[in-house]
């Protein structure tokens, strides 16, 4: 069994000392191209990123997501720009990300700092043999009058044109979306990116927002969150959205919307990392954070296809003999038993209930491994929790746990107590008292 201590995230990367995939991670990327083949990710760039070193390696990777068939709508944000210009032109501005008040002075300078990204956009596409489009399809309302203030030229989308996108997607064109919409009578409100992306992807059912920014990603209490449910995240931004840095609450609160919309999962990655957009999609740490849905965190019975996955996860711990051996061909012959735990599709950990023809009343938890990155979550507890409920569903009424390293974990944890070997099933306590282990017996009544 893995202990489920802690362990830190892995600090954020930068262009000079990115994280990168190699040529023998090819076989890992490969096992998602069925997953996300024929899905549309909506990816959203801030003008800070557009303006990074790193742009055209990103445009590169965005290629590598078309040629393997996922389909990609592209929303870019202008707020650097628009700094830059208010700076260069001695024009101040009343709002930077179009989430506060826009005056006329600076959506005029927000159409010409749009207009300069969408052609960087536009024109790194056709250097990766990519067509690009830049469309008027979406539609807005004026923000109106918020806590008395008029908010101006700034606009909440109203509509979007999802038949007319769909059909450039379709067509192998990548749409380009600006923060600038519609009104009803064709004039243009600013929108903030952010929203944007979210408005998008529930519009055409997107699998995923990836936010590519400047930030590492969710930072939190200055820790950044390699992962973090959308009911935690909520919470968060309720009670104390202060401990939320600055730069990502726009994204915090916008990513619950679109997973509340339907939107499965939402990404925050360092665009500035050379390879970070293929490391977060097709690795299961990821180099960023991931906000995910109840849906896409659960337990589920392992089948066939997850022996080899199962094998890999524990062989670690098997190392540290922190788990007993188990054959390839072992785990393939009890498949059945063992349990899964998935965070977006991918299984960061295992359990194994072991029930006994003999004995029906005990049964035993087995192979109980998390992937370090999620230790501390509470993952290790819930997986136990749940073997729990399923060996009571089975009609026992004891179940026992074995462990060398770990059984802190379980009494304290999970309220077993160590208790004497025989309470084991004799087949089991044949092959305890000859495999050398001297584990400690925990039981718990059911």
């Amino acid at each position: 069994m893995s202990s489920d201590q802690e362990q830190a995230p892995p600090a954020a990367g930068t262009a000079a000392h990115a994280t990168t995939i190699k040529p023998t991670d090819l076989r890992g990327i490969l096992k998602y191209v069925p997953r996300f083949q024929g899905q549309i990710f909506v990816i959203a760039l801030d003008g800070s990123i557009i303006a990074d070193d790193n742009f055209s390696n990103l445009l590169v990777d965005i290629a590598v997501l078309r040629s393997l068939g996922i389909k990609v709508v592209l929303v870019h944000g202008v707020g650097r720009q628009l700094k830059d210009l208010s700076e260069l032109c001695n024009i101040p501005i009343s709002d930077v990300h179009g989430d506060g008040v826009t005056d006329a002075a600076t959506l005029d300078l927000a159409i010409r700092a749009s207009s300069r990204v969408s052609h960087l956009m536009l024109e790194g596409l056709a250097q990766n043999d990519l067509k690009g489009v830049i469309t008027n399809s979406v539609r807005a309302l004026p923000t109106g009058i918020i806590k008395g203030v008029d908010q101006e030229l700034t606009g909440r989308v109203d509509r979007i044109d999802r038949d007319f996108i769909l059909t450039l997607i379709n067509d192998q064109v990548i749409p380009v979306i600006s923060p600038l919409a519609f009104g009803a009578d064709g004039k243009s409100l600013r929108v903030n990116s952010d929203l944007l992306a979210s408005e998008l992807a529930d519009a055409l059912d997107a699998t995923k927002i990836i936010y590519l920014t400047r930030q590492a990603g969710l930072t939190i209490k200055e820790a950044v969150r390699p992962q973090i449910s959308v009911e935690v995240l909520r919470k968060q931004l309720a009670d104390a959205p202060e401990e939320v840095a600055d730069q990502c609450r726009s994204k915090a609160r916008y990513a619950v919307r679109a997973i509340d919309n339907g939107t499965p999962r939402v990404h925050l990655v360092d665009g500035r990392i050379f390879d970070g957009l293929l490391n977060e999609i097709f690795s299961n740490e990821g180099v960023g954070t991931l906000i995910y849905g109840n849906d896409y965190q659960q337990i589920r019975k392992a089948t066939q296809h997850d022996v080899p996955f199962v094998f890999s996860l524990t062989r670690a711990a098997v190392k540290q003999d922190a788990l007993l051996h188990r054959t390839l061909q072992s785990i393939e012959e009890n498949i059945e038993q063992f349990y899964v735990f998935e965070i977006d599709e991918n299984i960061i950990a295992c359990v194994h209930l072991i029930t006994f023809d003999d004995t029906p009343a005990i049964a035993e938890i087995g192979s109980l491994f998390v992937l370090p990155l999620y230790h501390k979550r509470g993952i290790g507890k819930k997986m136990v929790d749940y073997a729990c409920l399923q060996a009571k569903e089975q009609g026992a009424q004891t179940i026992v746990a074995l462990s060398t390293q770990n059984f802190g974990f379980f009494t304290k944890a999970c309220g077993f107590s160590e208790s004497d070997k025989s309470v084991l099933p004799a087949p089991r306590l044949a092959t305890y008292e000859t495999n050398g282990r001297n584990a400690k017996v925990l039981s718990k009544e059911l």
